[in-house]
């Protein structure tokens, strides 16, 4: 089966994980400040939107974005998240999908 067209596929990934951020526990347990860590740094590697994934990863493995840093609490999470958005959809062109952060603690 054919993958969705790039723009939906794009949107769809983003959504899926800013929806996963505002699910993010406020101040997460170490386990899941783990596998939280796990998960972006899988999914940097098997995101299927080619036209992001090669930015998100360049983006992530900067020494000030290293995701450990990030994921003791949501709103850092979020910020996070929402600044990594913000680059890679600024580095292929589409500056108007920005992420604002609404995120309450």
């Amino acid at each position: 089966e054919c993958l969705p067209d790039v723009e939906r596929l794009k949107r769809s990934s983003w959504t899926l994980l800013h929806t996963i951020t505002t699910a993010y526990p406020t101040e997460p347990m170490p386990t899941q400040q783990e596998e939280m860590k796990t998960f972006m740094r899988m999914f940097s590697k098997i995101n299927p939107c080619w036209c992001c994934v090669e930015d998100f990863r360049a983006w992530m493995s900067r020494p000030e974005n290293n995701v450990s840093k990030y994921v003791q609490r949501r709103k850092t999470f979020g910020k996070w998240l929402c600044d990594a958005h913000n680059d890679v959809v600024e580095n292929i062109g589409g500056g108007s999908d920005a992420c604002v952060l609404r995120i309450s603690i």
